[in-house]
């Protein structure tokens, strides 16, 4: 079954892995990927680095997840640096190994570039492109921004990119990371109201760190902090990194129920390559051995 079909049928767990740099081993990543197995994913997706970089071992991964027959990996890929003779070899690639879901993104735009360098602006371009060229052959997930892209001026802008790009051929949405259930809400009720109807896929990012989440919330991704968070941060800021942990993964258990209240198609957890922490978060919520 495919992901969009899974995801209409019930609600599906997946995982988000990225590859150690190039001079580090796998063995300590393949591990991770034998522990996150356990919980019968539907799929794991795999990234890579800005401008492409760790892309050699990316595929390395996605074809490790293919070839081990426990579940589907689905492959990052950005229009940044490609053309489209680089863009049909590397498709190719994927159908070769046996990888044929994508998640088709613009990608951030390295340091010092202009634009993505490469023929495509937007990700529904290259959707479009994927379409043209290779029919139904892949599976195309597309980024959502439940807070609005930090580049786009207003919500309406940002709905409106959405929607092209599920005209564009896009099956499904992978949310970036949102702890604003409320917030998330609106959005998803918005965007329906608008005529996106493909399913949606909330990223899950598990509070483990308080130093982290403010760095990503705050100097990455422009995501709000809510009351309840924020609360969590000040009262056990001085708390040791195993306590504090403790308490981000009960917070991350209750906001994955409120998101499971929704009633979202998924929930895609970006594990950090931590499966321990991740793990325990899905048997907390019951997503343990749901097949």
């Amino acid at each position: 079954m495919r992901i969009p079909d899974i995801m209409k049928s019930r609600m599906s767990v997946s995982f988000e892995v990225f590859p150690p740099k190039a001079d580090k081993p796998l063995d300590p990543l393949m591990r991770i990927l034998d522990k996150l197995y356990t919980m019968q994913p539907d799929f794991i997706s795999v990234t890579y680095g800005a401008g492409g970089s760790n892309a050699g071992r990316h595929m390395e991964i996605c074809k490790s997840i293919a070839d081990s027959g426990k579940t589907m990996p689905l492959s990052h890929f950005t229009c940044i640096g490609s053309n489209k003779d680089d863009i049909r070899r590397q498709m190719d690639r994927c159908l070769e190994l046996g990888i044929d879901n994508i998640l088709a993104l613009r990608g951030d735009i390295p340091q010092g570039w202009e634009g993505t360098r490469g023929d495509f602006t937007h990700a529904s371009e290259l959707i479009a492109f994927l379409r043209e060229e290779y029919g139904d052959k892949f599976v195309i997930g597309m980024a959502g921004a439940p807070e609005k892209h930090i580049e786009a001026k207003t919500f309406a802008e940002d709905i409106a990119h959405l929607r092209m790009k599920q005209d564009a051929g896009a099956d499904f949405i992978t949310t970036q990371l949102c702890y604003d259930v409320e917030g998330f809400k609106w959005w998803m009720d918005t965007i329906r109201k608008t005529g996106v109807t493909i399913p949606i896929d909330v990223g899950i990012m598990p509070v483990l760190n308080k130093n982290s989440i403010i760095k990503m919330c705050l100097s990455m991704n422009g995501c709000s902090i809510p009351q309840p968070l924020a609360e969590l941060i000040s009262r056990h800021y001085n708390d040791s990194d195993e306590d504090f942990r403790k308490y981000g993964i009960e917070y991350t258990t209750n906001m994955v129920y409120e998101f499971m209240a929704l009633g979202i198609n998924g929930v895609h957890f970006y594990s950090l390559n931590k499966a321990e922490a991740v793990l325990e978060i899905c048997r907390n919520c019951g997503l343990a051995y749901r097949k």
